[in-house]
């Protein structure tokens, strides 16, 4: 069967008993990425209902929700004792920018410790291991040496806390091109750069599939030379960020990579994007792409 009838079978099941035998078997044996979603795909969808919309197209994993809000937060720490259904990562610094709270400016050290902290606390009350760390953008007049320097020193001071804790700051990649003008970490030999001068097992990279793609390509090759690096992906295609099949990866077969590397990743693979298909469809479809026999 060929990727666009795959997808298309996929994308008309709503439920695994809709399913045609074949993949309904493939979803209830999953062997296959362990597969997340970030919240803001699920638009506004009451979070029982998310949840079990996640648990019925056979995901594992969410992640990304609003957890500075305390309502939301009390939401999620209710509902995630009712399933099996993880969070994979939370935001840690407020966004792509971390306004008062980045990387790369010294300034801003305290800042980004007081907001690491409080995400922390908000990670233990949902088990959540990973936290996403952005590095906010570049500042004028200052050498990218000394930016990184900076972002070194941020991320080894916080390491014995992320240590302490056993968790996980996951950096994020993002392209400069066409989303982010501006963003310090761009390229993933910078990323690469950035982690192995921490030293820490618990500082990682952020690979977001769509944004490498953007600035760089190359997604197979840099995935298996930095797989020890990366604690997580993201997922969109180009152009446009919509689903995989829409534009120019050919996500078969980055996922199958990702899976051939076996015990040497751990972590999940999130979609982040703007779906054409109806979400569902979707979403059984993006299941039954990441999914190996």
């Amino acid at each position: 069967m060929d990727r666009r009838s795959f997808i298309g079978v996929a994308a008309g099941a709503l439920s695994l008993t809709q399913m045609p035998p074949a993949l309904r078997a493939s979803l209830e044996g999953k062997k296959g990425l362990r597969l997340s979603i970030t919240w803001g795909m699920l638009d506004g969808m009451p979070v029982p209902e998310a949840m079990a919309l996640l648990n019925r197209l056979g995901y594992d994993a969410y992640e990304m929700f609003d957890w500075r809000n305390p309502a939301t937060l009390e939401k999620f720490v209710t509902e995630k004792s009712k399933s099996q259904l993880f969070c994979a990562c939370l935001v840690a610094n407020k966004g792509v920018t971390a306004p008062g709270c980045g990387l790369v400016n010294p300034r801003e050290r305290e800042g980004f410790l007081r907001e690491l902290e409080a995400t922390i606390e908000a990670a233990k009350k949902m088990d959540c291991k990973q936290l996403v760390v952005l590095t906010g953008n570049e500042l004028g007049g200052m050498p990218r040496s000394e930016q990184m320097a900076n972002a070194v020193a941020a991320l080894r001071e916080a390491a014995p806390l992320l240590e302490k804790n056993g968790m996980t700051a996951i950096i994020e990649i993002l392209n400069t091109y066409v989303n982010h003008a501006g963003y310090f970490l761009y390229y993933v030999r910078d990323g690469a750069e950035l982690v192995d001068r921490v030293g820490s097992p618990n500082v990682k990279l952020l690979f977001d599939i769509y944004h490498v793609q953007i600035m760089e390509g190359n997604l197979i090759e840099n995935i298996r030379t930095n797989i020890d690096r990366i604690g997580h992906f993201h997922v969109g295609d180009v152009p446009g960020r919509h689903e995989p099949g829409t534009g120019e990866i050919n996500y078969r077969n980055v996922f199958k990579a990702i899976y051939d590397l076996g015990d040497r990743f751990q972590g999940s693979v999130a979609l982040e994007y703007s779906p054409l298909a109806p979400l569902e469809k979707d979403m059984a479809a993006m299941r039954a792409l990441a999914n190996f026999t």
